[in-house]
């Protein structure tokens, strides 16, 4: 095996020898052991499953959180001559088809898929008749309640192994805990003997904390900046914000300094984002001020600094962020301008997303309500608007009520079709003929055009024609690929099978309910953890390592703030008060009356504590925006108080 693995190891990629801990997990794989890796960010995870997949016999199944990070992936299988592929929302129905029937055929070694793949029914049906060697796990953190980056469908990932008989899995990850990493195992019961995990520790990253007021923060960023740039013009850097506001403000801020910057969020539309990062990776543009969209798939070895200009969510966060600078082992500078003034913006991250226990009530009724002959059909954004709960808490809901064994995904469809004609309908319908003529005109007839555009009446349709819905889908999709029409979906629907003993439960809500308050707990107390690290008077370095169970790390560093007798002390830039008693009852007495005028007595959600006190911090809500709540005097008006001032605040004011 020696022989063969070396063999592989410098054919196909290329490389001479293997990085730590890189050797071992494929060994424990091609002899049947699941394995859970945990190297540093660069330290070539990807490898692992890699090589053990061209020596396994069946098809491996990777699960990767981002589709940028599954399209460099593919790259870099097809460049080094393996047979790879994905199925993802880019594909057009005959890639899909062709990437099915090449999985089907043999021909493929590696299908690489987003863990929301699982909840098409189709899928989980085709996955069945595959015979599969390997489950891998990209970013496996996420599996973890206890980790950071908690993304709720990675919990059902142990089920789909189970339902698709997968012999071995592999998880990667650069970051877990002591607790993390044995969540992570116990899950895929995967045994201590198989935890790979290398040195946490990183000698060439020099880590700072630098305690800055709210004013002179920007001059100290340009600072850092300027020093960076003048060791080498050519250094790049990612600047680390939380707002995308912010991203705009400091970029626009570094470039009137001269600094080559440009601002990179989610609110981009996708192709600037796309020539952005190409323009960073190309060195056309040195430093990349960014929210946490920005990083997972950067794989560009020579970035010399990562600036926090905010607290980073965690101190797991922190670390995947800093992970991204030298990654070529030179010196590379991590520094975080640290003040406790965006603490309140992480926390209400949290608490915005924590539902009422009205809220996981109105969800459970709507479930009780709506299902029928077994099955519920969900539209996300509706029931998000109804039951005021944001998108990524209602789909956490939806897993737990899985999980629970409650409900069940089936397949999801789009409930709205809309299109228009690219050429005169005579022309198109004079392309067809016999029963397909037939049936095209019994499409045109039974959609209702409002000059150009038309919405397809699927339940006229059916009644008058009798044509199976996905027989109409695959009809418009031709239409549209061969240049007739131009075709709009919306409204996803997604189909569950319901358990509706399991859902009478009369305890389910309120345990639901619970979960979330504990999760909100969690992840109070991991800011809170944050803090306490940036304030260490020990090595940092040390102690970073020692977070994530690296227990061979020096227990000094020499390059670190802390080792260069600079403690920091993290304080507010200014005090904030709290507007006083007589001030909060008449904004929140105003915030009622809108409430209860603009539901008029509906049976919509209470007026609860917690409403009050997201109005003042200026959290967000799908109610908020619904009913126009920014608009009122007060909203926003204790963003600055932590979250749980305001709360003693408005409990005292109720009383």
């Amino acid at each position: 095996m020696d022989t063969d693995l070396q063999h592989s190891l410098s054919t196909t990629f290329g490389f001479d020898s293997f990085r730590p801990g890189q050797e071992q997990t494929i060994r424990q794989l091609l002899r049947g052991y699941s394995s859970l890796s945990i190297f540093p960010t660069g330290s070539g995870k990807s490898l692992c499953y890699q090589l053990a997949a061209i020596n396994l016999p069946h098809l491996t199944l990777v699960v990767s959180p981002l589709l940028a990070l599954i399209k460099d992936q593919l790259a870099f299988l097809a460049e080094k001559g393996i047979a790879a592929a994905s199925i993802d929302s880019t594909l057009t129905p005959e890639q899909n088809r062709q990437v099915m029937a090449d999985v089907r055929s043999g021909k493929i070694k590696i299908l690489m898929v987003s863990v929301e793949r699982f909840k098409n029914e189709r899928f989980r049906e085709f996955m069945r008749g595959i015979q599969l060697s390997m489950l891998v796990v990209d970013e496996a953190h996420c599996i973890s309640e206890w980790g950071h980056n908690f993304r709720p469908d990675y919990l059902k990932l142990p089920n789909y192994r189970e339902e698709l008989n997968i012999p071995l899995v592999l998880l990667l990850t650069a970051t877990a805990t002591a607790r993390v990493k044995r969540d992570m195992a116990q899950r895929f019961s995967i045994n201590p003997e198989h935890i790979v995990q290398t040195g946490f520790y990183r000698p060439n990253l020099d880590l700072s904390v630098l305690p800055v007021s709210g004013t002179g923060k920007n001059a100290q960023l340009l600072q850092q900046v300027l020093e960076q740039q003048n060791l080498d013009e050519k250094n790049a850097g990612i600047v680390y914000v939380t707002l995308q506001q912010t991203a705009e403000q400091v970029a626009t801020y570094l470039r009137q300094k001269g600094c080559n910057a440009q601002a990179y969020h989610a609110g981009l539309e996708s192709d600037l984002r796309g020539k952005i990062q190409s323009d960073f990776m190309a060195g056309r543009v040195q430093v990349v001020v960014a929210t946490i969209a920005f990083g997972m798939g950067i794989d560009k070895a020579d970035i010399r600094f990562v600036i926090h200009y905010d607290l980073p969510k965690s101190i797991e966060n922190y670390s995947q962020e800093i992970g991204r600078a030298g990654r070529d082992g030179l010196p590379s500078r991590c520094i975080t301008l640290a003040n406790l003034d965006g603490i309140n913006t992480l926390e209400n991250f949290v608490y915005g997303d924590t539902p009422e226990p009205e809220s996981v009530e109105y969800v459970i009724n709507t479930l009780r309500t709506e299902t029928v002959d077994g099955q519920w059909e969900l539209q996300g954004n509706s029931l998000s608007n109804a039951s005021n709960i944001r998108q990524l808490p209602l789909k956490t809901l939806l897993v737990q009520l899985e999980l629970k064994g409650v409900i069940r995904p089936l397949y999801a469809y789009f409930a709205d079709f809309r299109f228009k004609f690219t050429q005169d309908q005579a022309q198109v319908e004079a392309k067809f003929s016999g029963e397909r003529l037939q049936f095209l005109q019994a499409i045109f007839q039974h959609t209702n055009f409002k000059r150009v555009w038309g919405s397809l009446d699927f339940d006229s349709l059916y009644q008058h024609y009798g044509s199976e819905r996905q027989r109409v889908v695959a009809a418009l999709e031709y239409l549209q690929e061969q240049g007739h029409i131009t075709l709009e979906t919306k409204k996803i629907t997604e189909v569950f099978s319901v358990d509706e003993n399991a859902l009478a439960a009369p305890e389910l809500s309120g345990e639901l309910a619970d979960y979330f308050t504990d999760k909100e707990q969690k992840e109070v107390k991991r800011i809170a953890a944050l803090v306490r690290f940036f304030e260490l008077d020990r090595c940092l370095s040390a102690n970073l390592a020692a977070y994530f169970d690296d227990k061979q790390a020096p227990q000094q560093c020499g390059h670190c703030s802390v080792c260069r007798g600079q403690v920091a002390k993290l304080e507010y830039s200014q005090p904030f008060q709290i507007p006083d008693d007589q001030q909060l009852s008449s904004m929140l007495n105003a915030l009622q009356q809108h409430l209860q005028s603009k539901q008029k007595g509906s049976s919509e959600l209470s007026v609860s504590e917690a409403v009050f006190c997201r109005f003042l911090a200026g959290i967000r809500t799908p109610l908020f925006s619904r009913l126009k709540v920014a608009q009122l005097t007060g909203f926003a008006c204790c963003e600055q108080a932590r979250f749980e001032d305001i709360q003693q605040r408005v409990k005292a004011l109720m009383l």
